[in-house]
């Protein structure tokens, strides 16, 4: 029988932007920016994502190394109030197994001519499939990737 594990843990990730809260809430909204940055590395090639920005509804994006089992995201937006904050429940699998869920909360916070994004995740790590550490590891390298589309 597999060992089995659940893992809590709380990360805060903050990442300034030089732009307006509309233009960075917008990477997030807009399903063509978003489509952008929310996916995996190259290398693992084209995935198959989803967006539908409601609440109620929700994301998905599902790939990974070729080879390898794939990772699956899936969201539910609980809330969303334009340019200020974003929270959404979602869950991954490895594979077929659940790995992880987690609670999001997205801020947006504006800082004179730039917005400060405060995203703070609440997850439940499951099975050491993933850890809080790679997550958040994760999260910055997407967050990055959203500086070219808001700041130009």
């Amino acid at each position: 029988m597999t060992q089995r594990s659940a893992i809590h843990a709380t990360f805060v990730v903050e990442r300034v932007y030089a732009a307006s809260p509309a233009r960075v809430f917008s990477a997030f909204a807009d399903p063509e920016k978003k489509a952008k940055w929310f996916k995996g590395p190259d290398e693992w090639g084209p995935g198959d994502i989803g967006f539908d920005f409601r609440v109620g509804h929700g994301d998905h994006s599902i790939g990974g190394p070729p080879g390898d089992p794939p990772h699956r995201f899936y969201n539910r937006y609980l809330e969303i109030i334009p340019n200020t904050r974003i929270v959404y429940a979602y869950w991954m699998h490895h594979g077929e197994p659940l790995a992880s869920a987690s609670i999001a909360t997205l801020e947006f916070k504006p800082e004179g001519d730039k917005t400060r994004l405060v995203m703070t995740e609440v997850g439940t790590f499951l099975d050491g499939w993933y850890d809080a550490p790679g997550r958040e590891e994760g999260t910055r390298w997407l967050l990055e990737k959203i500086a070219p589309l808001v700041e130009g």
